[in-house]
């Protein structure tokens, strides 16, 4: 197959799940961006379009879809942990890290056409990230929350 076929075999649905995996990510990302968390708006676009890709790509190749999923996982945890920090005693980034996770997640929905689950987990996600605001505004003394 040469260059000019595999753009001809590029179909709609393709197109239209990549696009789906970064207004996903955009999405989770643009609120870590708000909070300047160093998993922002770019890093979240990226993993979930990445999950997406490596999904769409086992199924085209007959790969067992769990087999890519579990290597996604697996390298989402060294993202993560790269982006768990200790500091003074304090853990910070537990939270970026778990949206990264959950991020990978939504790209591998969106790469085997679940677009509903993939849709409401990612505002579900944003949904959840509010909650910091409100657990600041009950206890504005307790420090926990800066991290969130």
């Amino acid at each position: 197959m040469n260059l000019e076929d595999s753009f001809l075999n590029f179909d709609f649905e393709t197109m239209v799940k990549l696009l789906l995996a970064v207004g996903l990510g955009a999405i989770i990302g643009f609120e870590r961006e708000l909070k300047h968390r160093p998993a922002g708006l770019r890093t979240h676009m990226l993993v979930s379009l990445g999950a997406t890709v490596f999904t769409v790509i086992s199924l085209s190749f007959d790969v067992d879809p769990a087999r890519i999923a579990a290597g996604i996982v697996t390298g989402i945890g060294f993202l993560g942990a790269g982006n768990i920090i200790a500091q003074r005693g304090h853990i910070r980034g537990v939270t970026s890290a778990a949206t990264l996770w959950v991020v990978a997640g939504i790209g591998l929905c969106v790469g085997v056409g679940q677009y509903a689950i993939a849709v409401i987990s990612a505002l579900l996600v944003f949904a959840i990230l509010q909650l910091g605001r409100i657990e600041k505004r009950i206890d504005p003394e307790n420090k926990e929350y800066d991290n969130l």
